[in-house]
């Protein structure tokens, strides 16, 4: 058990039922009283570059069309035809979405058009119908989008609060990092055996790095902290005073060195995961025996690596955003954006999580993973989703260890002899958190008193 005492206090301990995880009746009821009132992100605006481009989002039984219609304005409407309800759009077989450019949807039924506005534009043999069809009732009917630190985002109930107010205090917390300027460096997907929520709950806390991921004890203590931010919640690394910064994401190593414990910190990321870190922190990280004498003290090997990899960046057209070291501390390692979006922040670099249901089987779900970093412009890899299944090297060694949690506590959720979670009262207040929310918009399901 850990000496480790908590930076704040702890929280009331709780448990959460078993039924938001394995229940097929609360998966469909999930259908309107939650995923037709969120707000959920759908894409990057980078990926629709030009008038006509768009991309598709499906959420159960919903198809969701976005589309530029002009240099400034990005909308989004139902997938489906006025006329017999024919999605305008197919995803083509083994893809995530679909995607493309167009002038206009044309039905591929029986012809009807629409232009980028959602207007009917033609009926074909229109002149059957003497009356009874109007501009309103053969539109596409409109769906709710916003922008907001580069990403797209979409609301099926029309009378939603506004998106910079659902996504308080995240928003407000990370807006200095500057998120809008990152792009891609790789993306994958997959479809897996569990639960949306089981997903991303593997990924909503730093408690089980020492037991899944021991290798990295190697190199320090990986304990953090995690706190309820209204919808949403963020977690961190515990960290010693006047180390603020070692909370987020660009930590160092620990032990006796810590020029070689973070070198080898990074070398391992870069090779086992490619997530959180970038080329250019690696190769800093690298210089630092040679760069710092033996004996610098940990607050300033982090502040020279850091500033390091800075100057190097900027030299070559990658200008870092500027964030005071107690603002990197109190967002933390990663945001939980309710109700299935994480967010993994650094300085130059992110790794995001999003799960979704896969139809109403409530084991399984779409499962998405994207690393994105600071590129100098016009210099950004092209990327597209690809799909990667369990066992694919593309994923390395490290999330394959997470999603062999993920398949097992699914099937352990469903054993007569399992009582429902029983989330750490300060390390998984996220997950707790997430449960509290879920019931708000489910009308059930609220964690209760561990007793």
């Amino acid at each position: 058990m850990s000496t480790q005492e908590p930076t704040e206090p702890l929280s009331e301990p709780l448990t959460i039922g078993v039924e938001a995880y394995i229940s097929e009746e609360y998966a469909r009821a999930e259908r309107d009283k939650l995923w037709g009132k969120v707000w959920q992100q759908v894409g990057r605006v980078e990926e629709l570059p030009r008038v006509g481009d768009y991309l598709s989002y499906d959420i159960l039984d919903d198809s969701i069309i976005v589309v530029r219609t002009s240099a400034d304005t990005i909308r989004a409407y139902y997938n489906v035809c006025s006329h017999r309800g024919r999605p305008l759009v197919d995803t083509p077989p083994g893809a995530r979405d679909a995607r493309g450019r167009r002038r206009m949807f044309v039905c591929g039924f029986h012809g009807w058009r629409y232009n980028l506005e959602g207007e009917c534009t033609r009926v074909a043999l229109g002149e059957d119908w003497p009356c009874g069809l109007t501009e309103q009732n053969t539109r596409l009917a409109e769906v709710r989008l916003d922008t907001w630190g580069g990403w797209i985002w979409i609301n099926l109930d029309p009378e939603c609060e506004p998106l910079r107010d659902y996504l308080e205090p995240a928003a407000t917390l990370l807006d200095p990092f500057q998120l809008q300027n990152m792009r891609y460096r790789w993306r994958r997907w997959l479809v897996f055996d569990c639960n949306w929520k089981t997903a991303l709950e593997a990924f909503m806390e730093t408690y089980h790095v020492q037991q899944t991921h021991p290798e990295f004890m190697t190199y320090g203590s990986f304990l953090g902290w995690s706190r309820a931010q209204g919808k949403h919640s963020n977690i961190g690394y515990d960290a010693p005073k006047g180390l603020d910064e070692n909370q987020a994401k660009l930590r160092l190593g620990t032990g006796g060195d810590p020029r070689v414990s973070t070198a080898d910190l990074q070398n391992f990321t870069w090779e086992n995961a490619n997530t959180n870190t970038t080329r250019t922190l690696v190769d800093a990280a690298n210089r630092l025996v040679d760069e710092l004498p033996e004996g610098t003290p940990a607050d300033q090997v982090l502040r020279h690596w850091l500033d390091s990899a800075r100057r190097d960046d900027a030299a070559r057209g990658v200008v870092w955003p500027t964030v005071a070291p107690e603002d990197i501390g109190v967002s933390g390692t990663a945001w939980q954006i309710f109700p299935n979006f994480q967010i993994g922040h650094a300085l130059n670099n992110m790794l995001c999580y999003g799960a979704r249901p896969y139809g109403y089987d409530p084991n399984k779900c779409i499962f998405e993973a994207a690393v994105y970093e600071l590129y100098p412009e016009g210099q950004e890899p092209q990327t597209e989703w690809e799909f990667t299944p369990v066992g694919d090297p593309a994923w390395r060694t490290v999330l394959p260890q997470d999603f062999a949690n993920m398949a097992a506590v699914q099937k352990g959720m469903k054993a007569r002899g399992f009582t429902g979670p029983k989330p750490n009262p300060y390390r998984e207040r996220s997950i707790v958190n997430l449960h509290h929310n879920l019931a708000r918009y489910m009308g059930t399901g609220a964690p209760r008193d561990l007793t």
